[in-house]
């Protein structure tokens, strides 16, 4: 009976959570509510919500220009291969900034294993757009030299049970030196992630 009580939950709370998101991003249509619930969550695989550190030095990129902290939500899709142990998904975020320096959208492909210990690891490799600076012309801004960037996420984290999970997240934009000016960026934090 309590098994049957955590499902019920679960699905409840699953479709609490779909109907937040179809509300956020502006697809209810009054007819249509519970169809789209259902198509969003066959789609949806994990959403991830994070604090992180805007422009840590220290890192990749070795230095710091801005500051603030960047408000980070991504959502992880279904559709998957599996591969080396683990499995590759398509991923789409953004990271948006406190103090309105540079905040940018991502999208990208995420490999992840996870064992059976709850413990899991990710590693990721995509592109990025960004509303920051493009040349070296404040000192407090970074100067990132092309509008599209290489995005490379990392993250280490442990999933405390079938929904639920807590990780450190590493993510580095950069262009690889294809424009003159790349002095890249890199931010690091905490995430809670909710899976479907």
């Amino acid at each position: 009976m309590n098994d049957m009580n955590l499902k019920q939950k679960d699905q409840l709370l699953d479709k609490a959570i779909a109907s937040c998101l179809l509300f956020l991003i502006g697809s209810i249509g009054s007819s249509h509510v519970f169809a789209e619930e259902r198509k969003m969550t066959a789609w949806l695989h994990e959403i991830k919500f994070g604090v992180l550190h805007h422009d840590t030095g220290g890192l990749w990129s070795n230095f710091r220009r801005e500051s603030g902290v960047d408000l980070n939500l991504e959502t992880i899709f279904s559709p998957h291969i599996q591969f080396l142990g683990g499995t590759i998904r398509p991923a789409l975020g953004g990271s948006v900034n406190t103090v309105g320096d540079t905040s940018k959208l991502y999208t990208g492909m995420r490999w992840q294993y996870e064992h059976s210990s709850g413990l899991f690891s990710g590693i990721g490799l995509g592109g990025a757009i960004h509303d920051g600076k493009l040349h070296l012309h404040h000192s407090d801004r970074k100067a990132l030299g092309s509008r599209v960037l290489f995005h490379i996420p990392v993250e280490i984290g442990y999933r405390f049970n079938a929904k639920g999970s807590l990780s450190i997240f590493f993510d580095h934009v950069s262009n690889a030196y294809f424009a003159a000016a790349n002095e890249g960026m890199d931010t690091l934090g905490g995430r809670l992630g909710y899976r479907f």
